[in-house]
């Protein structure tokens, strides 16, 4: 059943990120997956959480592999490189301070959200 905060959410009704009250965790995992869908790339940002960011693609150069630089990435590419970014900001949007300072180290939205479920 779809509830009146899942309709404003899916029409752009909300501006930041639901806040997380611990003893809510689940309702709070289910309406940030719909505040990532319902942003720009959104199943790009949810994916970024569920199976992790873009693999950068690597070049040789004189015989030197290194990874491509970001001007370099495709348009795709570029954009998935951006969905990572997003997906991070958006979960350390909404942690209380507590829980913001236990794990805003983690520069990688899946970690940050196992680090998060494993502390609910």
């Amino acid at each position: 059943m779809t509830t009146l905060a899942d309709k404003s959410l899916l029409s752009g009704g909300d501006n930041k990120p639901p806040m997380l009250e611990k003893h809510l965790y689940d309702s709070w995992k289910s309406r940030m997956e719909l505040y990532m869908m319902n942003r720009p790339h959104g199943r790009m940002i949810l994916a970024s959480v569920e199976k992790g960011p873009l693999v950068w693609p690597s070049i040789t150069e004189d015989g030197v592999t290194r990874l491509k630089e970001y001007v370099k990435l495709t348009l795709a590419e570029a954009i998935q490189a951006d969905c990572d970014i997003k997906a991070i900001n958006i979960i350390l949007q909404g942690l209380p301070t507590k829980i913001y300072a236990l794990v805003s180290q983690h520069r990688v939205a899946k970690d940050l959200w196992e680090k998060i479920t494993l502390l609910m």
